[in-house]
C-alpha cells in the first residue's frame, strides 16, 4: 500500500517563486493636429515660395481667344452659337460675379428687343452654300438612291470589278477550276510585291515606266509593269509547204494585248516550275511566282534572253511573209 501524501509537508518542500512586478507607468503624449482652414475663408495662408511655371492659372478660353482678336483684327470669340449660357446667367447673381469677363460684358451690353443671345443652329445660314435645284439628284419615287446615268459603260459589271491584268493571271493561276486557291496566290502576290523592298532595274523598261521607288506602293502596277515588259511582240507560226514541196517555213504572227500578256504569264509559270523550293506550305507556289516577278523587274530573269530569242527569230523569219499570204 503506497505511503500517504501529507498536505503540510509538501507545502513546506514546494516553493512558490513571483515573479518580478512591474509598475504601469503612463506616457502622455500630446498630438498637436494642424489647423485646417475652410474653403470659404478669405484669410488663407500664402506660400512663401515664389510660384513655379505650372502653378500660374490661365485665362478662360474667351478671354484668350478674346485677346488674340484684338491682336489679330478679327475680333472677339463668336458668342452668338451654342448653349444659351447668358440667359442661365441672368438669374443667378453668384454665376455673374465669377464669370469670365468676356460674359461679363456681354451681359452688360443692351440689345435690341425680340432678339436672343444665341442661336440653336450650329450653322449659320448666312454661310451655308446654296444649293441649286440642277445641281441637286434627283431620286425617283421607289428607290432608295439615285440611279446611274444611262447608258452603262461596258465594264459596269459584276464581273469585270477587278483590273483586268489581275483578272487575267488568276485565271492563269488556276488549277482544276479552283478559283478560290488561285484568287487566294494572287493576293499572297500582290502582298509581295507591296511589302518587297524597291527594286534596282538593270534592264530597260516601258517608256512609261514610274520611278523603281514607287513600284511597292502600286502592287498591280509592278505586276503589269512586269508582264508587259516581257511580252513578245509576235509569235513563231511553223507552216509547211508555202514555198512548194515540204519545206517547213517559220512564219511571225502578230500578237494582240491580251495575247502577249498570257504569252508571258505562260512563261512565268514555266520559270516558277523549274524552281526548286526553298520551303513548304500553301504559299509557296504564289510566293515563287513573286519572286520571279521581282527578278524580271530587276533584269535577272532568263525569260529576258527567251523573249530576245523569239524576236530574233522572228526578225529573221520576216522574209517569209510574202509567202505565207498566198
Amino acid at each position: 500500500m503506497p505511503p500517504r501524501l501529507s498536505q503540510f509537508r509538501s507545502a513546506s518542500v514546494l516553493l512558490v517563486r513571483r515573479g518580478p512586478v512591474l509598475s504601469a507607468r503612463t506616457v502622455n503624449v500630446r498630438v498637436v493636429h494642424p489647423a485646417r482652414g475652410f474653403a470659404h475663408q478669405k484669410d488663407l495662408p500664402v506660400a512663401e515660395q515664389p510660384k513655379g511655371p505650372n502653378q500660374e492659372q490661365l485665362p478662360h478660353v474667351s478671354e484668350e481667344a478674346a485677346a488674340m482678336g484684338k491682336i489679330t483684327g478679327e475680333g472677339g470669340p463668336d458668342l452668338d452659337q451654342g448653349t444659351p449660357v447668358q440667359e442661365l446667367m441672368k438669374r443667378d447673381e453668384k454665376a455673374q460675379d465669377k464669370a469670365p469677363q468676356v460674359l461679363q460684358d456681354d451681359l452688360n451690353t443692351t440689345k435690341p428687343k425680340g432678339s436672343r443671345s444665341y442661336s440653336t443652329s450650329a450653322r449659320r445660314l448666312q454661310d451655308a452654300p446654296l444649293i441649286e435645284m440642277e445641281d441637286a439628284e434627283v431620286i425617283p419615287e421607289g428607290a432608295k438612291w439615285p440611279l446611274p446615268a444611262l447608258p452603262l459603260p461596258p465594264n459596269a459589271n459584276l464581273k469585270y470589278r477587278y483590273d483586268p491584268v489581275v483578272q487575267q493571271v488568276t485565271n492563269l493561276l488556276m488549277k482544276d477550276g479552283k478559283l478560290s486557291v488561285a484568287q487566294r496566290n494572287m493576293a499572297h502576290i500582290l502582298t509581295y510585291l507591296r511589302t518587297a523592298p524597291p527594286p534596282q532595274p538593270t534592264r530597260p523598261l516601258l517608256p512609261s515606266a514610274p520611278p523603281p521607288s514607287h513600284l511597292p506602293l502600286h502592287p498591280i502596277l509592278y505586276l503589269t509593269l512586269a508582264i508587259d515588259s516581257i511580252a513578245p511582240l509576235f509569235r513563231i507560226r511553223s507552216q509547211r509547204g508555202v514555198a512548194g514541196g515540204g519545206v517547213v517555213l517559220q512564219i511571225p504572227v502578230p500578237l494582240g494585248l491580251r495575247q502577249r500578256r498570257r504569252q508571258s504569264v505562260k512563261w512565268i509559270l514555266d520559270a516558277v516550275s523549274k524552281k526548286q523550293s526553298s520551303g513548304s506550305g500553301k504559299n509557296m507556289f504564289a510566293t515563287k511566282v513573286a519572286q520571279e516577278i521581282v527578278s524580271i523587274v530587276e533584269g535577272r530573269s532568263a525569260i529576258w534572253q527567251r523573249r530576245e530569242g523569239v524576236h530574233k527569230l522572228g526578225i529573221t523569219a520576216r522574209t517569209n511573209l510574202r509567202l505565207g499570204r498566198r
